[in-house]
């Protein structure tokens, strides 16, 4: 019955979403009334779904002020909060691009105070089997940008390449990439992840009838024992491309990719469309001391997978009702609520001041300060380096 009533809520709810954004008007807050808005958490939605799961629970009303953002997508206009601001939300819309554009916006608005705020990116995704299952909620310490590579025709690659990705500069799938954007893999703070870990173990996860039906063919292969399982959490790391990909070869490269990137400590098993770009926002925002990146959870909950099972094909993969959207959308909610929870209750004794993180965080080039544990090397980021000294003029 329960899911029953969480299904209604985010097709209800949905509806609710469309109704604001054909009419932005509708219950605004005025802007600047109190000073700029400090809110504790601040949910990272990327549509209507994965919105609306939060809309009418129990534990507050997120729709209670709503303020329009200049820049936000025109679908989405407003930044969504609770009566007293402690909690927002805003909706970036799909792809990198809308989540570039709603995020910078947010970052560098006056409307808001954000560099005590945690940001929740609570999306869903797809998952890779050998390590979870749809349904299953991933909380990840690197994202990282996949297809940002060279890519040929996998019916014209040399016979001895595996993929038809090949890193930027590099002229094989397996050499680190000798061109760099900066955006290519991100690293969050562990021991954030593993408190929000420990906060969402706690929550009882959705399943479908559906999803156990369908999940149960991948326990033919002992690689994919993980996908034959119920829902779990899980800490590993995702994977962000626009390209919506499907099947074992893609899925296989992007693990590699994934391995690559960085430098063997990355565990490749969900993927998104939007994160990395939120991400090198959050940090270009950081830098200007306007946010904290230490203060990021990159949580993803799985509506599908990402190969086929044994005997299946890509395609149909792509295209099959496997059971996991309203599961997995339900599970934003089911594990997100008891991440936010835990950091509203422990605000003033752990969370106000911040958690140190004990690991790097920041991106390829070190923007933030220290030293990246992935990447080419010092060779290729020493001091004389060209990649180095382009960046150099960038910040100056």
């Amino acid at each position: 019955m329960y899911f029953k009533n969480l299904a209604c809520r985010v097709l209800a709810s949905s509806a609710w979403v469309s109704l604001v954004a054909a009419n932005p008007v509708v219950n605004l807050e005025p802007r600047h009334s109190n000073g700029p808005i400090k809110p504790k958490v601040f949910l990272i939605d990327m549509f209507s779904p994965e919105a609306a799961i939060w809309y009418g629970i129990p534990e507050f009303n997120l729709l209670a002020k709503n303020i329009t953002v200049p820049g936000f997508s025109p679908l989405f206009p407003d930044v969504h909060c609770t009566a007293n601001h402690d909690v927002c939300q805003l909706i970036t819309g799909e792809s990198e691009i809308n989540a570039a554009a709603t995020v910078t916006a947010l970052t560098f608005s006056s409307l808001f105070d954000l560099r005590k705020t945690y940001f929740l990116i609570a999306g869903i995704g797809g998952v890779n089997p050998k390590v979870a299952t749809i349904g299953s909620v991933t909380f990840a310490r690197y994202a990282i940008q996949v297809a940002l590579q060279y890519e040929i025709d996998a019916r014209e690659k040399p016979s001895k390449f595996n993929t038809g990705y090949i890193p930027l500069g590099a002229q094989s799938p397996t050499t680190y990439p000798k061109d760099i954007y900066g955006t290519e893999v991100f690293e969050v703070n562990k021991a954030l992840r593993d408190i929000a870990i420990k906060f969402a173990k706690t929550a009882k996860l959705n399943d479908s009838d559906t999803a156990i039906k369908y999940r149960s063919h991948y326990a033919k292969n002992p690689a994919y024992k993980a996908g034959s399982r119920p829902p779990t959490v899980v800490a590993c790391d995702e994977a962000t491309s626009d390209n919506y990909y499907s099947g074992k070869l893609l899925g296989e490269a992007f693990e590699n990719t994934t391995k690559l990137l960085t430098n063997g400590s990355g565990l490749y098993c969900n993927t998104a469309q939007e994160d990395n770009a939120t991400l090198e926002v959050l940090l270009r925002g950081a830098l200007h001391h306007l946010v904290d990146f230490g203060r990021i959870i990159v949580m993803r909950t799985c509506a599908n997978f990402d190969r086929q099972y044994d005997g299946e094909t890509a395609f149909n993969n792509l295209f099959a009702s496997q059971g996991g959207f309203l599961p997995s959308v339900n599970n934003i909610y089911l594990a997100g609520i008891k991440v936010v929870e835990g950091i509203l209750h422990e605000w003033d004794s752990k969370f106000h001041k911040g958690i140190k993180a004990p690991n790097y965080i920041g991106d390829i080039f070190g923007t933030l300060g220290g030293t990246p544990d992935f990447g080419p090397g010092g060779g290729e980021f020493g001091s004389s380096s060209p990649l180095r000294k382009r960046f150099a003029l960038n910040r100056e």
